[in-house]
C-alpha cells in the first residue's frame, strides 16, 4: 500500500526529471548553436585578420540588435504566455509568432540591403549580404525558442544541427572567395536552410498576415520587451561603434577575440537562458514560492561557472591562445580577465531577470534594462575615452556589477508585491 507521501513524492521526481530533460536539450542545442558560431568567429579571424574581423563582427552586432527586435516582439510574448500549454492553442501562436519573426526579418532586411548598398568600401557589401539574410536568421531562432515553449527542445536541436552542418560547405566556399560578404552569406544561408526546415519539424507555416494580430494582442509585453532587448543589443551596438571611433577598428576585433574565449561558457549561459523563462513560468504556476530560491540558484550558479571558466583561461599557455585566435590573441588576451568578470556580472543578473520575465513584469524589467544598458555603454565608452581597449572592457565589467544590483532589487520589489496581491495567473490568451 502506498503512502501519502509517497504518492507526493512521486510526482515531483517526475517533475525533476521532465525539469532535468528539457534543461539537458536546452544546454545541447545552445552547444550546437554556439559551436557554429565559435567555429565561423575563429575562421573568420584567421582568414581575415583583424581589420577585417572588426568589420565582419560590426555586422555580427548588428544582427545582433534585429535579433532582440524580433525576439521581443515574437518570441518572448510566445515563451511568457504560451509555455506549457495545450498543442492547438501553441500551434497558432507559433504560426503567428514566427510571421512576425519573418516580416521583422524582411523589414530591417530591406534598411540593411539599401544602407550597405550606399556604403560601398569594404562594410558596404558585408551589410547588404546581411539585409538579404536577415528573415532566414530571424525565423531560424524564432522556431528554437517555439519547441522549447512547448517543452519539445529536441527539434530546437536538431535544428541547429542542420544548421551548423550546412554551415561547413559554405564556410569553405567563403574562404576562397576571401571577402567578408562571402562568410555573411554562407552564415546566413546555411542558417536560411535550417529555418525551411523548421517549417518541415513543426508542420507549421508562419503566417506574416498575423504579425498585425500577435502584435495587438501582445502589446503590453511586446512593445516593452523590444524596447528591453534593444537596450541590450543597441548597447552593444553603440560600444562597439564608438570603441572603432575612439580606438580603432582592430580594437572591435580585440573584444570580439576576448568574447569568443568566452564562446564554450556562453554556450552554457545562452543554453540555460532558451528554458529558463519558460521552467521560471513553470515554477511560478506550480510553485510561486519557490520562484526567488529559483532565480538565485540559477544566476548564483551562472556567475560561479563564469569565474571558474575565467580561471581555466588564463591558465592557457599563449602557444595555444596564438593557435585558435591567431593575430587576434595578442590584443584579445589582455581583456579576459575583465571579460570574465562582465560575463560573471551578467550571469548573476539573468537569474533575476528570468523571474521578471516569469511574473510578466515588463515594466519593472524595461526600467532595470534601459538603467543596465546606460551604464554599459557609458562605462564601455567612457573607459575606452580614458584608457583605450582596456578601459573599455573594465568599464563594463563595472557596469555589469551595478546592471546585475539592479535586476536584483527590482525582483526583490516585484514578488513583495506579489507577496501582498497574490492575485493572477500568466494569461495564456
Amino acid at each position: 500500500m502506498t503512502t501519502e507521501e509517497e504518492k507526493t513524492s512521486a510526482p515531483a521526481g517526475s517533475a525533476r526529471r521532465a525539469f532535468a530533460g528539457r534543461l539537458s536539450w536546452g544546454l545541447a542545442d545552445q552547444a550546437a548553436s554556439s559551436i557554429s558560431n565559435f567555429a565561423v568567429g575563429i575562421y573568420v579571424a584567421r582568414s581575415l585578420g583583424v581589420t577585417a574581423f572588426g568589420v565582419f563582427s560590426l555586422a555580427w552586432v548588428t544582427y545582433g540588435v534585429v535579433l532582440n527586435v524580433s525576439r521581443g516582439l515574437a518570441t518572448d510574448p510566445l515563451v511568457v504566455r504560451f509555455s506549457g500549454v495545450p498543442d492547438a492553442p501553441w500551434r497558432g501562436a507559433v504560426a503567428r509568432s514566427s510571421g512576425t519573426a519573418l516580416g521583422v526579418g524582411g523589414a530591417i532586411g530591406a534598411v540593411c540591403l539599401v544602407a550597405g548598398l550606399a556604403l560601398g568600401g569594404s562594410m558596404g557589401p558585408a551589410f547588404a549580404c546581411l539585409g538579404v539574410m536577415l528573415p532566414g536568421l530571424l525565423l531560424q531562432d524564432a522556431w528554437r525558442y517555439s519547441f522549447f515553449a512547448a517543452g519539445i527542445g529536441r527539434k530546437a536541436f536538431v535544428n541547429d544541427l542542420v544548421w551548423g552542418v550546412t554551415l561547413v560547405p559554405a564556410m569553405v566556399v567563403a574562404a576562397r572567395v576571401g571577402s567578408v560578404a562571402a562568410f555573411v552569406l554562407a552564415w546566413g544561408g546555411s542558417a536560411a536552410v535550417a529555418a525551411v526546415y523548421g517549417c518541415v519539424q513543426s508542420g507549421i507555416r508562419p503566417r506574416v498576415t498575423g504579425a498585425r494580430q500577435w502584435l495587438r494582442t501582445h502589446r503590453d509585453l511586446g512593445y516593452r520587451y523590444l524596447v528591453e532587448n534593444t537596450c541590450v543589443s543597441g548597447a552593444s551596438q553603440l560600444r562597439a561603434y564608438g570603441l572603432g571611433a575612439i580606438v580603432g577598428v582592430g580594437a572591435v576585433g580585440a573584444v570580439r577575440g576576448a568574447e569568443l574565449l568566452l564562446g564554450p561558457f556562453l554556450a552554457v549561459l545562452m543554453g540555460l537562458s532558451l528554458v529558463t523563462v519558460a521552467e521560471a513560468v513553470r515554477v511560478l504556476r506550480r510553485a510561486p514560492h519557490r520562484l526567488g530560491a529559483f532565480c538565485l540558484v540559477l544566476g548564483g550558479g551562472q556567475a560561479a561557472a563564469a569565474l571558474l571558466w575565467g580561471a581555466a583561461l588564463l591558465l592557457m599557455p599563449d602557444r595555444l591562445g596564438e593557435l585558435v585566435l591567431g593575430d587576434v590573441w595578442s590584443s584579445a588576451s589582455g581583456l579576459i580577465v575583465p571579460a570574465v568578470l562582465g560575463v560573471a556580472g551578467a550571469g548573476l543578473g539573468t537569474g533575476a531577470a528570468a523571474g521578471l520575465r516569469a511574473l510578466g513584469a515588463a515594466r519593472l524589467s524595461l526600467r532595470c534594462q534601459l538603467f543596465a544598458s546606460a551604464c554599459y555603454v557609458g562605462g564601455g565608452l567612457g573607459g575606452a575615452a580614458v584608457a583605450g581597449t582596456v578601459g573599455s572592457a573594465w568599464g563594463v565589467a563595472a557596469a555589469t556589477v551595478c546592471g546585475s544590483a539592479a535586476w536584483w532589487l527590482q525582483l526583490r520589489s516585484a514578488l513583495r508585491e506579489r507577496h501582498r496581491n497574490p492575485i493572477r495567473e500568466v494569461r495564456t490568451p
